[in-house]
């Protein structure tokens, strides 16, 4: 069963069944790692239609393929607390951040799927909380 992750902004969109998930980080275990270290796991950010964006090695960024299969929680975020301006923020922050990472080189413990999500986020400029 997947699991949520409360964030706020409710459901509206989500299809887990068809790997849509709106305004969503996703998550995946990696096979070996994750099950010696549980709390490792591979993560996406998804557009507001629902795509999953997952810096998936170097200089590659996939999208509604995700490295390590279909995700199995999610943290739904709300939208309405992206305070970057301009149409379309999020969906902007996470264009951008997956551009910017489509030249960087992978690396496991520092510059990985974690950190794309993160400059995403950070782009966005939401509240998270």
């Amino acid at each position: 069963k997947m699991k949520q992750f409360n964030g706020g902004g409710g459901g509206t969109g989500l299809d887990a069944e068809r790997g849509r998930f709106p305004h969503c980080v996703v998550w995946t275990p990696i096979p070996v790692l994750t099950w010696l270290f549980p709390i490792i796991g591979h993560m996406g950010i998804c557009t507001s239609t629902g795509v999953i964006r997952d810096f998936a090695g170097p200089y590659f960024v996939s999208e509604d393929n995700m490295a390590f299969g279909k995700p199995v929680k999610y943290w739904k975020l709300d939208p309405s607390k992206v305070y970057s301006t301009g149409p379309n923020a999020w969906d902007t922050a996470v264009h951008d951040a997956s551009e910017e990472y489509k030249h960087r080189m992978h690396n496991l413990c520092c510059d990985n799927c974690h950190s794309h999500v993160a400059l995403a986020l950070n782009l966005m400029s939401v509240e998270i909380g």
